[in-house]
C-alpha cells in the first residue's frame, strides 16, 4: 500500500530521531555519579559502538565518551575501557581528530580532517602505559597489539610499538606477561626485521624472567619466533637460551623446553636438529644433576618423533640406548619410556637387533618403578611388532 511504502521511506528518519534520542542518555552515563554506572557503560561500551557506528555522526559523540572512560579516576572504570579499546577501534568508522593532532592530508574540509577511529585512540595508548593501576596496563597490553593491522605499518611503527616496548619491561609481571603474548599481531603488520631491531631484546629479557610464566609464555612462542627469524639467526641468538630451560628450576617450564625442541625439530627440519640441537643436548646428558640428565633424554626422544626415521636412527636411538645404565632409576625409567614411544617409528630389524636387548637387560634392573616402565614399553613394542607381521 501507499501508506506502507511511506514508512519504508521514512525509516532513516525514525532511526536518525531514535538515535537522537537515545545518544544523550548514553553519553550521559559516562559522567553518572556512580563509578559502578560508569564501570557499566566502560565494560559495555564496544557493542553500543557496533551497534551505532554505521548511523552519520554518532561516533564523533561516542569515541570522546569513550576517551573519558579511559581517563576515569576508578581504576576499576579504565580497566574495564582499557579492554574494549582493540574492538571500539576496530569498527572501520572516521571521526575529528582530537585537538592538536594533524588532520588527514588532501584539504582543509572537515572530511579531509577525519581519522579512523584507531588513530585517534592509539594516542591514549601511550598514556595508559603509565598508569597507575597495574590492571589497567594489564588490559592494556593484552588487546593494545590489537590496534596494528586497523593502524598500518608505519603507524604501528611509530606510535604503537614504543608503548609495547615499556610494556615488555613493566615491573608488574602480569603485564609483561600479557605483552608477550600478544606479540604475534604486531609481529604481522610490522615484519621480521623490526622484530628482531626492537623486540627480540626484551624478549630475551622475558626468556630470562623471574616469573615462570612470563618464562613459560615466551617458550610456548619460539616455535613461531624461530619461524619469523629464519634457521641462521635463531640458531645463533636463540638456540642455548631454548635448550638451558631443559634445566629449569620448574617442572613446567622444562616440560615445555622438551615440547619446543620437538617443535624446532619438526620446523627446522632433521639435519638442522641433529646438526645444532643433539649436540646441545647430548651434553646435558652427561651433566652431574640426574633432573638435566633425564629432562634431556625426554628431549631427545620426543625430539626423535619429529625426524625422519634414518636421522632418528642413526642418530637419536644409540644416545638413548646409551643412558639406560644412568645410576639414577628416574633416568632409567625415562629411557625405558622413550624407547617405548619411538620404537614404533623403525622396522622390526633396529627392534630386536637393538632395542629388545636393552629392554630385557633392564627388566633385571634393581629399581621397582623402572621395571614397571619396562615391562610396558616391552608389552607395547611387542604386541606392535607381531601384529605387523
Amino acid at each position: 500500500s501507499s501508506g506502507g511504502a511511506h514508512d519504508e521511506e521514512d525509516v532513516p528518519g525514525r532511526i536518525n530521531a531514535l538515535v537522537r534520542r537515545i545518544l544523550p542518555l548514553i553519553v550521559a552515563t559516562i559522567d553518572d555519579r556512580s563509578w559502578r554506572v560508569r564501570w557499566t557503560a566502560a565494560s559495555k561500551f564496544a557493542p553500543v559502538v557496533r551497534a551505532f557506528s554505521s548511523l552519520d555522526g554518532t561516533m564523533d559523540a561516542l569515541v570522546p565518551a569513550y576517551e573519558k572512560l579511559l581517563q576515569d579516576p576508578e581504576a576499576e572504570v579504565r580497566t574495564a575501557a582499557a579492554f574494549n579499546l582493540s574492538e571500539v577501534a576496530r569498527t572501520g568508522a572516521e571521526v575529528l581528530p582530537r585537538a592538536g593532532e594533524a588532520p588527514a592530508a588532501g584539504g582543509s574540509g572537515e572530511e579531509h580532517r577525519r581519522v579512523p577511529v584507531a588513530v585517534r585512540l592509539v594516542g591514549r595508548v601511550a598514556q595508559l602505559v603509565e598508569d597507575d593501576s597495574e590492571n589497567v596496563r594489564a588490559a592494556l597490553a593484552m588487546v593494545a597489539t590489537e590496534l596494528a593491522p586497523a593502524l598500518g605499518r608505519d603507524a604501528t611503527i611509530d606510535r604503537l610499538l614504543p608503548p609495547m616496548l615499556l610494556l615488555l619491561r613493566d615491573p608488574t609481571s602480569e603485564v609483561r606477561l600479557n605483552a608477550v603474548s600478544s606479540l604475534a599481531t604486531l609481529d604481522d603488520v610490522i615484519g621480521t626485521e623490526l622484530l628482531t631491531q626492537s623486540l627480540l631484546p626484551a624478549i630475551l629479557d622475558l626468556a630470562e624472567d623471574g616469573k615462570w610464566r612470563i618464562r613459560l609464555a615466551v617458550i610456548e612462542r619460539i616455535p613461531l619466533l624461530a619461524k619469523r627469524l629464519g634457521e641462521e639467526f635463531f640458531t645463533d641468538r636463540l638456540l642455548s637460551l631454548c635448550v638451558g630451560w631443559l634445566g629449569d628450576d620448574i617442572s613446567s617450564i622444562r616440560e615445555a623446553a622438551a615440547n619446543a625442541l620437538k617443535d624446532l625439530t619438526a620446523q627446522l627440519g632433521s639435519k638442522w636438529s641433529a646438526r645444532e640441537l643433539l649436540p646441545r643436548v647430548g651434553r646435558m646428558m652427561e651433566h652431574p644433576s640426574y633432573l638435566r640428565r633425564t629432562n634431556a633424554v625426554r628431549a631427545i626422544a620426543l625430539m626423535a618423533g619429529a625426524m625422519d626415521v634414518r636421522t632418528a636412527q642413526w642418530e637419536v636411538l644409540p644416545m638413548l640406548l646409551e643412558m639406560h645404565c644412568d645410576p639414577v632409576p628416574n633416568v632409567r625409567f625415562n629411557v625405558a619410556k622413550g624407547l617405548g614411544n619411538v620404537g614404533t617409528m623403525f622396522g622390526p630389524t633396529v627392534y630386536e637387533g637393538q632395542i629388545a636387548p636393552i629392554l630385557a637387560l633392564m627388566k633385571e634392573d634393581s629399581d621397582r618403578d623402572v621395571r614397571y616402565f619396562v615391562d610396558r614399553s616391552s608389552d607395547s613394542l611387542s604386541d606392535f611388532f607381531d601384529k605387523s607381521k
